[in-house]
């Protein structure tokens, strides 16, 4: 059988374009190639800038996860200037970061990927006429209430910093806020119409605490069939839907997760270092090992860079990131046998390549590893053992999981201030190397900063899709993506929306336009909306 190769362009990435290449053989992808198209450079922009420039320039990476960066930012310099941060900025800071999440998950999952679920390519399924009267882009009543809903979280965090997105109100020692009664009283009145008006009657058909009653698998499936508010909740459509069309068959990718861990504890970690951080996080650290079974902590000294296929004049060795200076490549023509992206291909320098985002949480969190104290849920990893491993599908249920217990995490931190205390302590500023990491939605994030003379000296941000769209590493290993891509049946070469499908799982941000060519000859296939 003659292997056809496309060329997609772009699919999408975190603010830019992702490209991907793709082999096809007897129906379905034999090899993948993903190339993130969009140079940015904000760490070459931070060389030589005071030490806070960081603050205001990394939330400007991402229009969607920047509290995500700011907080990246403030740890980092918090830990490089030994600062003392108050338990009340601790708490603003996770609250901040908790409702973008939060508001990112209903609009990622409407407006980017159910959207998919009204492709034409599902007409005889018994799901489909439904799945148009709720997904379909604009029109569909959960696709309106979705989008509309999902602008609320953020007025919390426009309470603290001002706006949303591109506040700086964190800062090193703390924050620059301190929110009155009427400030979280107005926050629960948020967060109490997001949960009566989407969370409860739309997205779970029951109950925040009936939902918390899930623990495994098994309880899910009996969830879903106990009720019929429940099987027909966008949830519980969703997943028999998904079920029904397949989505549950490919996509595997790795088989090794990552995550930083995040929200710390705000007892634990008011005067923060790099080596207390894993001890003091309230979402545990970790990497889920699939093929042993086994979780083990994550710690910065074990990640790796790698640029032997990426446009970049840094050799082929992999590099710790504080000692990694980024040089772009001025000429960068695609060259899939030598560089062919600007994402570095990011490494475990014992676990190889490993998948970020809210699958990597959700299997770490089932774990028993860290402290005792530490959040414990096992109910994805139950499903990923139930269903044979990791999927498109599966992707999805692990991501939506999340917003209960952030919901939760939200709570408690209005519940925590205490308005008459400190919110932020002066620090004394310095020289040093700081690390500061989170979990943005998509993903493992973290920022390395090293200063010197009173400036940065080097700042090194790697990012959830740094992780899972990099290329292949110097030994050929493919990155996440690329790997999930692998097996991806193809029913139309002209249209292949199953690539999308895979794409759009590891909730990589798209444009609206995904033109595709046949490689070999340079003949446009088909032009098509895909979001």
């Amino acid at each position: 059988m003659t292997i056809q190769t496309l060329d997609i362009s772009p699919v999408g990435r975190v603010e830019g374009d992702l490209d991907v290449r793709v082999d096809i053989e007897d129906g379905y992808v034999v090899n993948a190639w993903t190339h993130a198209e969009l140079f940015r450079g904000f760490e070459i922009i931070l060389r030589g800038k005071d030490p806070q420039a960081g603050l205001i320039a990394t939330p400007r990476i991402c229009g969607i996860c920047g509290g995500s960066h700011l907080t990246c930012a403030s740890w980092a310099l918090d830990t490089a200037w030994g600062t003392e941060v108050p338990r009340n900025a601790i708490l603003a800071r996770n609250l901040g970061q908790i409702v973008e999440t939060i508001q990112s998950i209903p609009r990622y999952f409407y407006g980017l990927f159910a959207i998919d679920l009204t492709h034409k390519k599902y007409q005889q399924s018994s799901f489909y006429e439904e799945a148009g009267r709720r997904f379909a882009a604009f029109t569909g009543k959960s696709y309106e209430l979705g989008i509309t809903i999902s602008g609320k979280p953020v007025e919390i965090y426009a309470l603290l910093g001002g706006q949303w997105p591109h506040s700086s109100y964190m800062v090193p020692g703390g924050v620059m806020c301190a929110p009155t009664l009427t400030d979280i009283t107005r926050a629960w009145s948020i967060l109490e119409y997001f949960r009566t008006n989407w969370l409860e009657p739309v997205w779970l058909g029951c109950s925040l605490e009936r939902y918390e009653e899930i623990k495994t698998y098994k309880d899910f499936m009996v969830w879903l069939e106990e009720n019929p508010n429940h099987a027909n909740s966008d949830l519980g459509f969703y997943w028999r839907m998904g079920l029904d069309i397949g989505l549950d068959k490919y996509g595997a990718g790795v088989g090794k997760y990552v995550t930083w861990g995040y929200l710390p504890h705000e007892d634990k970690y008011q005067k923060p270092t790099i080596a207390t951080r894993n001890a003091a996080m309230i979402m545990k650290s970790g990497v889920y090992d699939s093929f042993s079974d086994t979780h083990t902590l994550m710690d910065h000294i074990f990640a790796r860079e790698n640029t032997t296929h990426a446009w970049y004049d840094e050799g082929t060795e992999d590099i710790h990131p504080f000692d990694r200076v980024t040089q772009p490549i001025e000429q960068n023509d695609k060259d899939f046998e030598n560089a062919y992206s600007w994402s570095t291909a990011v490494r475990h320098q014992d676990y190889g390549r490993l998948e970020a985002g809210a699958l990597a949480r959700q299997l770490v969190a089932g774990g028993t590893h860290g402290e005792s104290w530490q959040h414990y849920d096992g109910f994805i990893l139950s499903a990923f053992k139930a269903m044979g491993g990791a999927s498109t599908h599966l992707r999805q249920l692990a991501r939506v999981h999340e917003i209960v217990k952030l919901y939760r995490q939200a709570e408690h931190c209005l519940r925590e201030f205490q308005l008459n205390d400190p919110w932020y302590i002066k620090p004394k500023e310095k020289d040093g190397r700081g690390w500061g990491a989170t979990e943005a939605a998509r993903g493992s994030l973290c920022h390395w900063v090293e200063l010197e003379n009173g400036k940065i000296k080097n700042y090194q941000v790697i990012a959830p899709t740094t992780w899972n769209v990099g290329p292949r590493d110097a030994q050929g290993v493919r990155g996440p993506i690329e790997e999930a891509l692998i097996g991806t049946p193809i029913v139309d070469s002209s249209d292949p929306i199953e690539v999308g499908h895979v794409a759009r799982s590891f909730d990589s941000c798209l444009v609206c336009t995904v033109h595709a060519h046949d490689a070999k000859t340079g003949q446009e296939l088909a032009r098509f909306r895909t979001a």
